[in-house]
């Protein structure tokens, strides 16, 4: 547990997200449309220092590895057309 609540609280949040249905905001991007878009993603081995930055990219500018990636191919395929 979190030393930030308390066991009263913890039960507090069980109960109300156990009884209530969450509210979809019907905008794409969510939790489950993100796992569908990354079930069609293949895997890439890399060596260390590849992992190393792009995780620092992603930190620096608050995006995923995966866009990060993303935005790298684009760009190469820009400059080359």
């Amino acid at each position: 547990m979190a030393d930030d609540m308390t066991d009263e609280e913890y039960d507090a949040l069980d109960e109300l997200l156990t009884k209530t249905t969450p509210k979809l905001s019907g905008k794409p991007g969510g939790f489950f449309t993100d796992r569908a878009r990354l079930r069609e993603a293949q895997t890439i081995i890399v060596d260390a220092l590849t992992v190393q930055w792009v995780r620092a990219m992603a930190e620096k500018t608050h995006k995923t590895p995966t866009e990060i990636i993303g935005e790298l191919v684009r760009e190469k395929i820009a400059a080359s057309a």
